[in-house]
């Protein structure tokens, strides 16, 4: 079962990465499979309430990566943290499976207070480089959150979501979509202010028409 488990840990990386070339390049070379095989061992001293040992490995795993995840997270299977250097996942923390986040990622809590304070990713859930999820909310199944979105509430499923703080922009399209967020799913800022003093303006033309209308000759 374990070395099952394993073999589709590097089977997803290889379907998610087409940078990665063989089994033994994702085994040697990428460092989010090494947190996660670190995590997988601090967690399992965790459950058995071995704290200190569990933290112990959890920062061995953070100084060789450079990925700091809890081990009270509980993170699901073929769990793909891509280029890796700068996630932090803490310790309330729920992830789904399938789930990918990139270089820079924050799953973090907003609260000093015990409970539930970290998001929860559900399946198919891809968070872009640079974002920041904060809080004790859940984010729906096959979401997408754009590189520095900075996201402070929940997240329906299946939706794009973009900005600081994040809104949602659309749907996900596709089944994956690296970095959280396609170029067809990036709103143009400028075309948007645009198109929003045309509606004023051809509000203003209509009013002015109205009024026209209405006065005395």
């Amino acid at each position: 079962m374990l070395f099952k488990q394993f073999r589709d840990e590097i089977d997803s990386i290889l379907a998610r990465d087409p940078a990665a070339r063989s089994r033994l390049e994702v085994i040697l070379c990428y460092p989010g499979l090494h947190a996660v095989l670190f995590y997988r061992v601090a967690h399992g001293a965790w459950t058995r309430g071995w704290v200190t040992l569990a933290r112990v490995l959890s920062h061995l795993g953070r100084v060789l990566t450079g990925i700091e995840i809890h081990p009270g997270a509980q993170i699901g299977q073929r769990f793909f943290i891509d280029h890796g250097m700068g996630v932090v996942i803490g310790e309330t923390a729920i992830i789904g499976n399938d789930v990918t986040l990139y270089q820079g990622v924050t799953l973090g809590g907003t609260s000093l207070h015990g409970g539930k304070r970290h998001p929860t990713l559900e399946d198919n859930v891809i968070v872009g480089s640079g974002a920041q999820v904060l809080g004790g909310f859940t984010v729906g199944r096959g979401a997408r959150v754009g590189a520095n979105a900075v996201v402070v509430k929940a997240v329906p499923a299946g939706a794009t979501v973009t900005g600081i703080p994040a809104k949602v922009v659309g749907d996900a399209k596709v089944d994956f979509c690296a970095y959280g967020l396609s170029s067809e799913d990036l709103p143009d800022p400028l075309a948007r202010a645009i198109g929003g003093l045309l509606d004023e303006v051809s509000a203003l033309k209509a009013r002015v028409a109205e009024l026209e209308d209405s006065s005395p000759s």
